[in-house]
């Protein structure tokens, strides 16, 4: 965590990745985070990853550093302190992260009437605002048809990573940054929407897919290799898979000297009067003939020798491993780094959690903060964000209209 966006106070009312983790950027770089939920939990409450008692490590691990008030929104006074807490006064506040429907219950223009200057991002589905989570997104966009390889006929194979939530959350906290930039200069507030499948289109367009597909071209299933340079998959002699890329001329010359493969690869240029050095697309282009020398290469040296020949030539590579493989194995992921601090969650389990990606040379990196219990700073909110005495916050309590820690 680190104090370069302290001051700023942003409310969330969301569900799921998008838009806990445009907060949660935001609050690892300083910002006071106030996460608006329902008494008993959201629907993500309880989400997988779960601990063997059912506690959500998901949910944890999203809502590092913020606060939390439960509230009744089923009743007209709970829905009611929702609105006041979002369109709260101060200079740094009226910032708003939601996914809640766009015309319903806290929609922008009806915010705005008790704060004009209010900054609202909304994350959406489809740009329409029918429901859409990553998954379906992937799958009308056709990311499922580039998965996979031949054997998999025409059946879609889905990406396991939910890469349109994650980007969506990163560039909501950066379309809420500039909005707020641009409320200091101007005064204006407004509202931004970020929905997953612009996300998701725009994402293939600035990479030159969209203008491949309309110049004739579809992406072909190519399995584990890499489209339009020289990268797949590859078995040691010892059984251990790697992944081998070479993009670059350089990372291609390292990978040729480290295997040895300076004559073959020679001879195989001859024939086509080509060079691979130049040009990665040729790589690309021929990629069974050079597949087929680089993998007798590769399997004839054990793991630990093929590191170090890459090593010293400066190959692109890594080892296949899986996640709890990596953590234990890999020290550029270990949880012992600067990263990671270790801390006790609401679950009551204690395990190493990561604070900001970024690092900010100069700047002091502070300590890691663990979610919150659900609702375990609805009096804070509000007597701190609303102003109210300790008997009207016990008459809220009294009534059912929030709620605390429970248990």
């Amino acid at each position: 965590m680190y104090e370069l966006l302290k001051g700023l106070r942003v409310v969330e009312c969301a569900s799921f990745i998008a838009g806990p983790s445009c907060s949660l950027h935001l609050q690892q770089f300083g910002a006071q985070v106030i996460r608006i939920d329902p008494i008993g939990g959201g629907p993500d409450f309880g989400r997988w990853p779960v601990t063997d008692a059912g506690d959500s490590l998901y949910w944890e691990g999203l809502n590092k550093g913020k606060r939390s008030i439960a509230i009744d929104f089923s009743r007209e006074e709970g829905r009611r302190l929702a609105v006041e807490i979002i369109t709260a006064s101060g200079p740094n506040a009226g910032l708003f992260v939601t996914n809640f429907p766009q015309g319903g219950l806290l929609a922008h223009d009806k915010l705005k009437v008790r704060r004009s200057d209010l900054i609202t991002v909304r994350i959406a589905g489809w740009s329409d605002g029918a429901p859409a989570v990553d998954y379906t997104v992937n799958a009308a966009i056709g990311i499922p048809f580039m998965t996979g390889s031949d054997k998999n006929g025409s059946d879609p194979v889905n990406h396991v990573l939910p890469a349109w939530d994650l980007l969506a959350g990163a560039y909501a906290a950066f379309s809420l940054l500039a909005a707020e930039r641009h409320r200091r200069e101007t005064g204006e507030g407004g509202e931004v929407t970020v929905p997953l499948s612009d996300v998701a289109i725009a994402s293939l367009g600035h990479m030159g897919q969209i203008a491949e597909v309309l110049m004739g071209g579809e992406r072909p299933r190519i399995g584990n290799a890499l489209y339009g340079a020289f990268g797949r998959d590859f078995t040691t002699s010892d059984g251990r898979r790697v992944m081998v890329v070479a993009i670059t001329s350089r990372q291609w010359q390292g990978l040729v000297d480290a295997l040895e493969l300076g004559s073959d690869v020679s001879s195989i240029e001859r024939s086509l009067g080509a060079s691979f050095v130049s040009d990665e697309g040729l790589r690309f282009q021929h990629r069974n003939e050079l597949f087929g020398i680089v993998e007798r290469a590769i399997r004839s040296i054990a793991l630990a020798e093929l590191e170090r020949r890459f090593a010293s030539k400066g190959a692109c590579w890594s080892v296949y491993r899986t996640l709890s493989e990596a953590i234990r194995d890999e020290p550029r992921f270990s949880t012992s780094g600067p990263l990671f601090e270790t801390l006790t969650h609401p679950s009551g389990k204690r395990y190493p959690t990561p604070g900001s990606a970024a690092t900010f040379q100069g700047k002091q990196r502070l300590p890691v903060q663990a979610a919150p219990r659900l609702g375990a700073d609805t009096d804070w909110v509000l007597q701190n964000i609303l102003q109210l005495d300790k008997t009207d916050v016990g008459a809220l309590h009294d009534a059912g209209i929030v709620s605390g820690v429970v248990g």
